[in-house]
């Protein structure tokens, strides 16, 4: 399985994109980037609290002028959860239009256009056919039912992430997906939680992200569920339970998706990310690897992954997620963590 990995801008002296990509090549098979300002699954690229990066654009462009000549598929992000009430308006739509435009003139176009909106996707449909559009992992699509509705609008589907570690059920779905001409993606590093109850309201409060940092926050709450439950030490064990597949267990899925998703978007060090995912293995904090990344909620505990069990796959990919009748992930846990003394 190759790796479609996310776009940042580096700070002064960090390695750029381009370059992991270039050290990487064999394993990238793809870049996912949003553009500048525009909301996305993420915070916005360009602008921090009212100050901008007037540099970032050109930064941007240049990049994907790098990457078109590596070879690497480029995929545009239009994956913000909400768009408030130009989500199915002329504007939202010539704004698409005017990128794809855009990046036409600059790169030849790009292969893919992911996106939360089947506004979006339609508007792609009509305007570019010879772009793929992709169901974002955000549209929580896990089901043959929720595929075949939208069929029409997508082409490409990441799997709902809460099934990573159910390939029974990955494979039905692949079997779908092969006899209907589709492709299935993955997300592979997701620290999100299994099932988050808070990832709905954590989603949409992204993508209004630049109008939320404007104001002022009312005290003592913590917007994202996971940072609040991990605040407790009774509650790490929800951590073993979520949705990332380690670098080691990553062959498992070769049959299954050609292509896995590495949240690097925000990873304050995604050569360190790609690097343990295209060699299969990871000597150090497991913590590290996800984004979210928690060694700070942990701390000064780390999760050392090479004393993780030989059945740590075996049993977490066939338990059928009974969590509340097992305790395995708890003496996995508390396996693997290790004190490290300042």
């Amino acid at each position: 399985m190759k790796y479609a990995i996310g776009y940042q801008l580096p700070e002064e002296g960090e390695d750029t994109i381009v370059d992991i990509v270039r050290d990487y090549r064999d394993q990238v098979a793809e870049v996912y980037f949003p553009w500048t300002d525009m909301a996305s699954g993420r915070a916005a690229l360009a602008t921090r609290r009212g100050y901008t990066d007037w540099t970032a654009q050109q930064r941007l462009e240049a990049d994907l002028r790098a990457l078109r000549a590596l070879g690497v598929r480029l995929d545009l992000l239009f994956n913000a959860n909400c768009y408030g009430g130009y989500a199915m308006s002329e504007m939202l739509a010539n704004q698409v239009t005017s990128l794809l435009e855009h990046l036409e003139d600059l790169v030849d176009g790009v292969d893919v256009v992911t996106t939360t909106s089947p506004f979006v996707a339609q508007v792609i449909k009509e305007r570019f056919p010879g772009v793929e559009t992709r169901a974002s992992v955000n549209m929580r699509i896990g089901t043959v039912q929720g595929f075949s509705y939208v069929a029409h609008l997508f082409d490409d589907y990441y799997v709902l992430r809460d099934h990573n570690r159910d390939l029974g059920t990955i494979a039905a779905l692949k079997e779908w997906a092969d006899a209907n001409g589709k492709r299935l993606l993955m997300l592979v590093n997701s620290g999100c939680l299994y099932a988050c109850s808070g990832q709905t309201f954590h989603d949409n409060l992204v993508a209004h992200e630049r109008e939320a940092d404007e104001l002022a926050r009312y005290p003592g709450f913590m917007p994202h569920t996971c940072w609040s439950l991990f605040g407790e030490r009774a509650r790490w064990p929800a951590f073993l339970q979520a949705t990332w597949v380690r670098p080691e267990d990553v062959h498992h899925y070769a049959d299954l998706f050609a292509v896995g998703k590495l949240a690097t978007r925000m990873h304050a060090q995604p050569r360190m990310v790609v690097d343990a995912y295209a060699r299969g293995t990871h000597h150090g904090n497991l913590l590290d690897l996800m984004e979210p990344a928690y060694s700070r909620a942990y701390a000064p505990w780390v999760l050392m992954n090479d004393l993780f069990p030989e059945d740590w796959f075996a049993r977490t990919s066939t338990c059928g997620r009974r969590c509340t009748a097992c305790d395995y992930c708890a003496g996995v846990l508390e396996r693997t963590l290790v004190r490290m003394e300042p």
